[in-house]
């Protein structure tokens, strides 16, 4: 049953902004607004690096009867890259110590841009395609709320009777939307893409100990196939973030585009991962980060050069948390602010080169070096003649470190 919110809906909305893609399920869900709500309807197609031709988008809308003036489409790679993806980089953000967060990093962009839209429009609702049992609906949902309490969401995977594949295609064919062939059947697998990463869930993929096929791999070769010789690339920091690929400083977008094709080339960034959902259920998906897996990489080699272990240590066990705050959603929330202003603060020395070895699915730390280096080969040095680091001094210290031991061995053996 649609949720009393939902319900209550019908009649009460006068325009609202739809995450549009242009593709066969938001173009159902664009008539189906007009027709269920006798709404204006206005979309909002984001180019957040997914590899399609956006301009279908527009004239599908038009023949959908949208006006010029509510078609937005925009490209938000760079303020995607900049704005989300470096900052999650900061903080090293692995999701249950795997996942780089493809999907979720993306959806407080879309959210916010949507809301922005709605007031510039003056819409008084929002509207996405997720369905009722992921992850997405929760991040769209709390974005929107976070920056407009009052806005009506409109969820149709939670609302409308359609129940089937047939069902949509149907109503597709008698409002005159056209139908791919190769989307009248049931899709093997549903595919999210951005700029940082391709996800791949469901249908062949559901057994978690079947081997995916093939074909569902498509921003990578396969780590077998990959050159027999290793690819050795140099990336530049400055302040946690990186600027530069071999020497050549990189607007954000096209650094990662440039690090997406050297890991395709070679072979990285593949995940095949059994993940909790914050909806409550565990899913299997598989994604491919070949940029983003790089980019970590270098970003921990950099660090380890230049962050002083207490920060290092104590990034690494807010990283979680972080993580998990993104992937439930909640990237507009006062405590990943928090905790991104103290991330932030650890990068402000985390600048020099680190050199990769790519080769067959491996990123390979070679190499790195910082004028804001905390390494001192002075103190590591077993040929230490300058009295850095007296040795003598360990004693000491190993006595005080082993004070609790020892008192707890003495009762312990009483």
């Amino acid at each position: 049953m649609p949720a009393a919110n939902e319900q209550s809906l019908k009649g009460k909305v006068k325009k609202v902004v739809l995450a549009y893609s242009g593709g066969l399920d938001t173009s159902i869900i664009l008539k189906w607004l007009q027709e269920e709500y006798g709404a204006e309807v206005v979309t909002f197609t984001a180019d957040l690096g997914q590899g399609e031709e956006l301009e279908p988008a527009r004239k599908k809308a038009e023949l959908l009867g949208i006006k010029d003036e509510n078609i937005f489409i925009e490209d938000l790679r760079e303020e995607f890259v900049a704005d989300y993806v470096y900052p999650m980089m900061r903080a090293n953000a692995l999701y249950e110590g795997v996942y780089l967060l493809g999907t979720s990093i993306a959806r407080p962009l879309i959210s916010k841009r949507q809301i922005e839209i709605a007031r510039q429009t003056g819409a008084d609702a929002v509207c996405h395609g997720a369905t009722g049992k992921g992850n997405d609906q929760v991040r769209f949902e709390l974005g929107y709320y976070a920056l407009e309490p009052s806005i009506k969401i409109i969820a149709p995977w939670r609302e409308w009777e359609f129940k089937s594949r047939e069902d949509l295609i149907a109503f597709a064919e008698k409002h005159q939307i056209p139908v791919p062939k190769d989307k009248r059947g049931e899709a093997p697998f549903s595919v999210d893409a951005n700029l940082l990463h391709s996800s791949s869930e469901g249908k062949v993929l559901e057994d978690p100990n079947g081997e995916p096929p093939p074909y569902v791999y498509m921003r990578t070769v396969a780590p077998e196939d990959a050159p027999d010789s290793a690819t050795v690339i140099t990336i530049g920091f400055e302040k946690g973030d990186a600027v530069s690929i071999n020497g050549e400083k990189l607007s954000p977008a096209t650094l990662l585009a440039r690090l997406n094709d050297l890991g395709r080339d070679n072979g990285i960034g593949r995940v095949d991962l059994v993940e909790n959902r914050f909806v409550g259920m565990k899913s299997r998906g598989v994604y491919e980060t070949p940029g983003g897996t790089i980019l970590l990489a270098a970003h921990r080699a950099m660090e380890s050069l230049t962050l002083d272990r207490g920060a290092a240590h104590l990034k690494d066990e807010l990283m979680p948390r972080y993580a998990e705050l993104i992937y439930n959603g909640f990237w507009f929330a006062p405590e990943r602010e928090m905790l991104q202003a103290a991330i932030d603060k650890s990068q402000e020395h985390v600048e020099g080169e680190v050199r990769l070895k790519l080769y067959k699915g491996n990123v390979i730390v070679i190499g790195r070096a910082s004028e804001k280096s905390l390494y001192s080969d002075q103190l590591v040095t077993f040929e230490d003649d300058q009295g850095a680091y007296d040795q003598k001094d360990a004693e000491g210290f190993i006595r005080l470190q082993a004070l609790r031991l020892r008192t707890l061995g003495m009762r312990d053996r009483s």
